[in-house]
């Protein structure tokens, strides 16, 4: 079988595996928020900590993750991580006291730096000197999906089983699914027919050094971090923010997976359009577009008013996440992919890390959520600003990295 064949079944079994390990690992926490406060007794700060623990683990792991990918490949490090995982969903289903949940969601933060979006954007990077562009695409229509199907299963598993069994049946889940499919689907590419010319490519390649020392990466960086801390906000808080006006859990975890599934239709359209207004336009407009999504809840956007939020900004995040994806690969290269996405990962998953339990404390804070939703359409609007402004040193480093992101080159 030829080295893209191939190629293209790593994509797919990373299609189903990323999938499953989002719509369980990260969506499923949200879902059981509410039946875990009241089960431990506890506040909705402490709570959602244990989540913002996990990804502040996942954001320092990306690093060493990267470099192992870098090195080895993914199999055996996304083997390993799917084990870890369902075993600490295990362990999850059987806390009993804040103290435990966060021992737990400590480790799985490691789990999750193993198995999510990093390592595998870093193994589709490996296989695709050409056409790495649709390769990520793929991977990322299909894990869009992830909280439409998982979410409201998963509110209909806590409903029929309670929180605790419904843990249980979806750790099994993850183990079937994921752990064969890592372990017996996920090689490393053999050098090309034409590896010379690779390798001379590769060699140009920035390091992880050369990158951080560039003001685009931390550009970048800053603008996907807030990306990122909206991004878990909205799947965390979404569902309590609906419950306080009167709307029931599978309601709410429907509206949170339906801003799930607007990713996908998002990513497809992010390649022509970005193609079109060039990569600091489409990213700038993007965060205006999420800035606009927040000013329609802060006005106070309910039933039918919901539809526009769903479309704005699921379609923009789903747009963000696939710039993610390809630009470090389009602007620094491959041959050090993992670790400078590592390294890029450490602040966007820290803001992601923030998002729970620091919209939790804002929440308090500023007194409701409308006045939340009113600050993080303020910053969005500044971080479209930002990039919008900044175009001029964005597509200055692209073209010297040998074309611009905006045209999503094959990488070759």
């Amino acid at each position: 079988m030829t080295r893209v064949a191939y190629g293209w079944i790593v994509v797919a079994t990373l299609c189903v595996t990323e999938t499953v390990s989002w719509g369980i690992v990260y969506y499923g926490f949200p879902v059981f928020l509410q039946a875990m406060e009241r089960d431990l007794g506890a506040s909705r700060i402490a709570t959602t900590g244990a989540l913002s623990v996990a990804l502040a683990v996942a954001a320092f792991a990306a690093v060493p993750v990267g470099r192992w990918i870098d090195h080895y490949g993914a199999r055996v490090l996304m083997t390993v991580g799917s084990c870890l995982a369902a075993a600490l969903l295990i362990a999850w289903s059987r806390v009993h006291s804040v103290s435990s949940l966060y021992a737990v969601w400590a480790a799985m933060g490691i789990a999750m730096a193993m198995i999510l979006y990093e390592p595998a954007f870093a193994a589709v990077v490996q296989w695709f000197p050409r056409h790495r562009d649709r390769a990520l695409l793929t991977v990322t229509l299909a894990a869009g999906f992830a909280s439409t199907i998982f979410m409201p299963t998963e509110a209909w598993l806590l409903a029929w089983l309670g929180w605790r069994t419904a843990i249980t049946v979806l750790a099994v889940g993850l183990a079937a699914i994921t752990i064969p499919a890592h372990a017996l689907l996920l090689r490393a590419p053999h050098a090309p027919p034409n590896a010379r010319d690779v390798i001379s490519r590769a060699s140009q390649d920035a390091t992880l050094g050369g990158a951080l020392r560039h003001g685009v990466f931390w550009i970048l960086a800053g603008a996907f971090a807030l990306g990122n801390f909206t991004a878990t906000f909205v799947s965390v808080h979404m569902i309590p923010y609906l419950g306080q006006h009167g709307y029931p859990t599978t309601f709410s975890a429907a509206v949170v997976g339906w801003i799930g599934g607007m990713q996908v239709p998002g990513r497809l359209l992010f390649v022509p359009i970005a193609a079109w207004l060039g990569a600091a336009w489409i990213t700038g407009s993007l965060f205006f577009a999420e800035a606009a999504a927040m000013a329609l809840l802060a006005a106070g956007a309910l039933g039918p008013g919901l539809v526009p939020v769903i479309l704005l900004y699921g379609t923009s995040a789903g747009m963000l996440t696939l710039a993610r994806a390809t630009v470090i690969a389009d602007v620094w290269g491959r041959r050090h992919y993992g670790s400078i996405a590592g390294a890029m990962a450490i602040p966007t998953n820290l803001a992601r890390a923030l998002g729970p339990v620091g919209a939790a404390l804002l929440y308090v804070w500023l007194g409701g959520y409308a006045r939340l939703f009113w600050g993080l359409a303020a910053s969005l609007a500044a971080a479209g600003l930002t990039v919008l402004v900044t175009e001029h040193r964005f597509a200055a480093r692209t073209t010297a990295a040998g074309g611009p992101v905006a045209s999503l080159p094959d990488g070759s």
